[in-house]
């Protein structure tokens, strides 16, 4: 009788497991077929798979893929790169290497030489745009602390006048 139990409470762990799997699956595809800003869409997925060709990899994980055998486009007139970022959809987070392949600034990928970061190149920063460690300039009604006062050039204005 003892044995039964047990034998009985483990498929009803299973279960459970499976189900939660199943579901972090449902919710991974329908991130990919509905919104653009998690990696990449369905359609760049089956485009990648068809047509890419992989090039290489970032440090931040991104990864970077051009028309398979560098083929020209024919409806651009030159060859086609794009990249599958490895979060967000954040294109400030190329580094300079990548950014000048994938402007086709340079032909060839960071990964086929090796690259040298020139001194005055900075490491990445994220776009702090919208959050709390945004550039809040001293004058910003946004900036902690209070506004400075207003220099002797200003005039309030008076109705009654």
């Amino acid at each position: 009788m003892k044995g039964a139990c047990l034998d009985t409470a483990a498929p009803e762990w299973h279960q459970a497991a499976h189900s939660i799997d199943n579901a972090a699956a449902m919710k991974r595809f329908l991130l990919l077929f509905f919104t653009w800003w998690n990696g990449q869409t369905f359609g760049t997925l089956v485009w990648t798979w068809l047509y890419g060709e992989l090039v290489g990899e970032d440090e931040f994980g991104n990864r970077y893929y051009r028309r398979r055998g560098g083929k020209i486009d024919p409806s651009l007139g030159f060859e086609r790169r794009w990249v599958i970022y490895k979060n967000y959809a954040e294109a400030s987070m190329i580094p300079p290497a990548w950014h000048g392949w994938m402007h086709h600034t340079v032909d060839t990928p960071p990964t086929e030489i090796s690259y040298i970061p020139r001194p005055w190149q900075k490491p990445h920063r994220p776009n702090l745009t919208g959050t709390p460690a945004a550039y809040r300039p001293a004058g910003s009604t946004l900036a902690q602390g209070r506004r400075p006062k207003a220099t002797g050039d200003y005039k309030a204005w008076n109705p009654e006048r």
